[in-house]
């Protein structure tokens, strides 16, 4: 198999529990990191936290050079260029832990990994070392100018042009570019702009003559973030600052895309455990009826799904880290070369993205009904939490070009695959009938040989057609995004037995027990769905029966589960596993 249907393999092929990296794995090193940038979000940011949704002047600007005296804004660059250089799941502990006011994470990302990546992977020695060390500590902030007014997705269709001058020493940069991030105080902007016809990414420093600001955009969320549109006139660009090469502008966008879309799920995450936190706190607050509401059944319910969501997430994001962290270390791990290794997972960044964006939604949404009528009032954190959750589905590529991505990652894959390759029909697990997971364990086994047979009959049935037919691929997104979710909490569940035993782990198979009752019936329907799509006629009922048996899962009586789930989240008064 090639690299892209070895990266995309874990979506067919099952792994030992013990290979999955959980959160429970952290050195005391990442879990300092995790402390430091907590204790910033409570004591630096949650106290102004107002003043940065009313932008006042010079706040965002000195709080991220804050966090860069903590060095909180170089994770990601090397020792080298003044960074920090550490492994994909510290940077992503960092992000996750900052993430107590949404405009100050959207701003933080933006610097970090679509203002600052450009550079530390693609920029020439001379580039980094004009750039990263300021960037690393704040002294500079970036912006990453790539959508247009025409343009946002479909990255190569920009009308920015930049032409070299006469001299040859310089481009004149001219166009417009939409929605920036940063845009308001950034002192470089990574810009893409098309060199006869060819997409090139360029570095601007935006005190440039011709360099022009639009007044801050009028947000539905993230409104002490800076958003404003920029526009170039005749910008004199330096040739040192092309970046890369010329026309190689899609590389450096699409790999730093990949990372971006991983640590937009990190703050996705963070942003849904900050949620579950205000939840639990008014649901102990508010009483009804003699009694905190956090101990009425329908509320108890909602907490419940609420902390499963948040467990499958932060399940699937480290899973995914660990991979990474895997092949880097196969890798030089710096430079371009990290950028290659990351790619190489680019379909498992799409699906956090995807996967952690939606569950935050549900779980702001379900916030707001906690809050009951307070939840629709400015005075209370749910009505912020509620607006600023929604842009995370837009930003870094919508998710219906996320899921398009996702799926043509697939087909690529299992077109590279032995025609006469087929999963294990007895799962890799090393279950029994004693086995507290065996049925979860089964209905992933299940699950995973569908996806395959469906992807194999939508390729034969469209051929090179299937591109376009976006509604199948979005099937096959998401069937592959929950089976990738319902094997990350399997896999950490599985763990949590084999190392602490069944009563010890009782936390983490509720949760993954009750995840599984809503999560396999939904996955039941899709199969049938995608099925119905792409089956042929005498197949349909044989491939029926053969999935049926993901329907195992249903009937779990989760009352009693989900009660005790609630419980142990209100005593904690915050996310908990144990």
């Amino acid at each position: 198999m090639n690299r892209i249907s070895r990266s995309c393999s874990v979506f067919w092929e099952s792994a030992p529990s013990a290979a999955a990296f959980v959160p429970e794995d952290f050195s005391q090193e990442q879990r300092m990191f995790a402390e430091l940038s907590e204790k910033f979000a409570e004591s630096e940011i949650a106290p102004v936290s107002g003043d940065i949704e009313a932008m006042a002047p010079g706040l965002m600007p000195s709080l991220l050079r804050k966090a860069g005296e903590l060095g909180l804004l170089s994770p990601d660059i090397a020792q080298e260029w003044g960074g920090m250089g550490l492994d994909i799941r510290s940077s992503m502990l960092i992000t996750e832990g900052l993430c107590g006011n949404g405009s100050f994470i959207a701003s933080h990302t933006d610097h970090t990994a679509f203002g600052t990546l450009p550079i530390a992977w693609f920029g020439s020695d001379e580039q980094k070392a004009r750039y990263l060390p300021a960037l690393a500590t704040g002294d500079k902030l970036a912006a990453f100018a790539l959508t247009e007014p025409g343009s946002g997705s479909d990255a190569r269709g920009a009308l920015t042009k930049a032409t070299l001058s006469a001299d040859g020493r310089s481009y004149l940069v001219s166009g417009s570019k939409q929605f920036i991030t940063n845009s308001g105080f950034a002192d470089i902007i990574v810009t893409f702009a098309k060199v006869d016809g060819r997409l090139t990414a360029f570095l601007v420093d935006t005190d440039s003559p011709g360099v022009a600001l639009g007044n801050e955009e009028k947000k539905t969320g993230i409104w002490g973030s800076s958003t404003r549109s920029v526009t170039y006139d005749e910008v004199k660009v330096p040739v040192e600052n092309l970046l890369l090469e010329v026309g190689q502008g899609h590389v450096v966008a699409f790999n730093v895309l990949n990372a971006g879309r991983l640590k937009l799920a990190a703050q996705c995450v963070g942003t849904a455990k900050t949620a579950l936190k205000y939840a639990l706190q008014y649901g102990r607050e508010r009483h009804q009826f003699g009694k905190p509401i956090a101990r009425f059944g329908l509320v108890q319910e909602k907490l419940a799904r609420l902390g499963g969501l948040v467990y499958v997430s932060e399940s699937m994001l480290y899973r995914a880290c660990g991979r990474i962290d895997e092949t880097l270390a196969g890798f030089a791990a710096e430079g371009f070369d990290r950028a290659v290794a990351i790619g190489l997972h680019a379909a498992e960044c799409s699906i956090n993205k995807v996967f952690a964006s939606e569950s935050l939604d549900a779980v702001a949404d379900e916030t707001v009904q906690i809050f009951g009528g307070n939840g629709y009032i400015r005075d209370y954190p749910a009505d912020q939490l509620f607006r600023d959750a929604r842009i995370n589905r837009i930003f870094a590529g919508t998710n219906e070009i996320n899921r398009l991505l996702i799926a043509r990652a697939l087909v690529r894959g299992v077109q590279d695959l032995d025609r006469d390759y087929q999963p294990a029909q007895i799962d890799a697990y090393g279950h029994d009938d004693s086995d507290p997971t065996v049925r979860e364990a089964c209905a992933v086994a299940v699950a995973r040989r569908a996806l395959l047979v469906v992807a194999r009959m939508a390729i034969d049935k469209h051929g090179a057609a299937l591109d376009s037919e976006q509604e199948v691929l979005g099937l096959l997104a998401d069937l592959a995004i929950q089976i990738y979710a319902l094997e990350s909490a399997l896999l950490r569940s599985c763990q949590a037995v084999q190392a602490q035993g069944v009563e010890q782990a009782a936390a983490k198979l509720d949760l993954l027990r009750c995840y599984f009752s809503d999560a396999a019936p939904a996955l039941y329907r899709l199969i049938v769905e995608a099925l119905a799509a792409v089956a042929p006629a005498h197949e349909f009922e044989l491939q029926l029966h053969a999935v049926a048996g993901l329907l195992r899962c249903v009937g779990l009586n989760t009352i009693p589960v989900r009660r005790r789930i609630a419980i142990r989240l209100e005593e904690a008064g915050r996310y908990v596993v144990a």
